[in-house]
């Protein structure tokens, strides 16, 4: 999820983002250009290395199912995924010369935020994931329209509220989550990311 909305800022509404002007036409590595760069290592970062490390994990036998199912089984690859977002997010904001990115560090920082909650809440309880990660989006999505006040996510807001619909649908349909879990993903995920943007 990270990786799709950053893509829509960086592509749809640049200008949310007041530093990426800078470095908008600068091109690296012979024909990548910032952007594209940034990207990549927000995807490696953010889907990639999570990703593997819960493989890894479930090879170990540490997890006993990709979907991880059960309870036990989310704890440490959670964990394991609050752990590399820490990493993330600490890089943008620390590093000097990615200040003039600091939009990019909020967003971070409250999604690294959402992931520590659902890691607490899932020592108990068995909160969706999914439904906290596009309500987090769609959040992060509406309050960046709002702050500046850009129309043209509009209608990339109104897809993911979609695919929102359809994610928590298909969560609910496998029996995957209860209406509690979904609801209560959903609002975490929305409340964060929109008091994030809105109010820090």
């Amino acid at each position: 999820m990270p990786t799709i909305l950053f893509t829509l800022l960086f592509y749809v509404s640049p200008s949310t983002i007041a530093g990426l002007s800078v470095v908008n036409n600068q091109v690296i590595l012979g024909a990548i250009s910032v952007k594209m760069a940034l990207l990549i290592l927000l995807f490696i970062h953010t889907f990639l290395m999570p990703a593997i490390g819960i493989y890894i994990l479930y090879r170990l036998k540490v997890v006993k199912s990709l979907e991880m199912d059960k309870l036990e089984d989310r704890r440490i690859p959670y964990l394991l995924t609050v752990i590399i977002y820490v990493a993330i997010t600490a890089f943008f904001s620390l590093n000097d010369n990615l200040r003039h990115l600091s939009e990019i560090s909020l967003v971070l920082a409250s999604i690294t935020f959402s992931l520590s909650m659902v890691s607490i809440i899932s020592l108990f309880w068995k909160i969706s994931a999914h439904a906290v990660g596009i309500s987090g989006t769609v959040g992060a999505m509406i309050g960046i329209a709002i702050r500046y006040q850009d129309d043209a996510l509009f209608y990339p807001i109104l897809i993911l509220i979609l695919l929102m619909g359809f994610l928590i649908s298909a969560r609910l349909h496998l029996n995957a989550h209860t209406p509690m879990q979904v609801l209560a993903g959903s609002l975490l995920g929305l409340v964060i990311s929109l008091g994030a943007v809105q109010f820090v």
